[in-house]
């Protein structure tokens, strides 16, 4: 393969991104038109449990924001793996095989291990932690209206979904450590313990304050801690 130049490197990288700003502007168009729809989607868990509950606009603007954020959301959604696949065609050319066989696996694993997570957290956390919270707020001792504010309730669901989905990156970083060698398999099952208590205090500061939502992240971190052991390679192999 013909070796390129610095200048033509450049070329090259600012042909890359213009690429990803392209498909972040056609995104964010598409966005505006799907955000209704993600926005209806996002809000099913909460009304799924609350069936005669309603979303407060407090502001003239909330709706404008609101639908602004969802596309910019959709936006990075649909860019950010096309944006991967542009950075790899350009280092891939100086890698050696040994590397791309490194990589690949990275590549696939760290955006499916984000939606299995977010999924996890959608479909199983969700409807746990909004059926309680709706729960406490109607059983108040003194009269009151349940009526959360859509941008607050929208920002703490996409959060959340970040947080699981960013926490089922756990088994790629510790294999990832292990094939680099920073981390051995036997020192990871020493600390077996103190990684446990680790992933409960994660789990308790990152998910809203009641026992369920903590044991519905903590109990599937562990678990996947102890997946990444099988994965990791033994200290006679490192």
């Amino acid at each position: 393969m013909k070796k390129m130049t610095l200048g033509q490197h450049f070329v090259e990288l600012r042909r890359r991104i213009l690429w990803v700003a392209c498909v972040f502007v056609l995104a964010l168009c598409a966005g505006w038109v799907v955000s209704p729809f993600l926005q209806a989607f996002l809000t099913k868990p909460l009304l799924d449990v609350w069936t005669e509950g309603a979303l407060l606009y407090g502001g003239v603007t909330d709706g404008l924001m609101i639908r602004f954020s969802l596309s910019v959301l959709f936006s990075l959604f649909v860019t950010t793996p096309f944006a991967f696949w542009q950075v790899w065609a350009f280092v891939a050319p100086g890698l050696h095989k040994k590397e791309k066989d490194f990589v690949w696996p990275i590549l696939i694993c760290s955006p499916l291990l984000f939606l299995i997570g977010a999924a996890f957290a959608f479909y199983i956390l969700f409807p746990f932690v909004f059926s309680f919270f709706i729960e406490l707020n109607q059983s108040a001792p003194v009269p009151s209206v349940v009526l959360p504010m859509a941008k607050d309730y929208l920002s703490f669901t996409i959060g959340m979904l970040k947080i699981f989905g960013l926490a089922f990156q756990l088994p790629l970083i510790l294999v990832l450590l292990n094939r680099i060698g920073v981390l051995s398999k036997s020192y990871a099952i020493k600390m077996r313990r103190y990684a446990i208590v680790f992933i409960v205090i994660v789990a308790a500061v990152l998910t809203p304050p009641d026992v369920v939502s903590q044991v519905l992240l903590a109990l599937p971190m562990w678990l996947l801690f102890e997946l990444s052991l099988l994965f990791m390679k033994s200290d006679d192999n490192v």
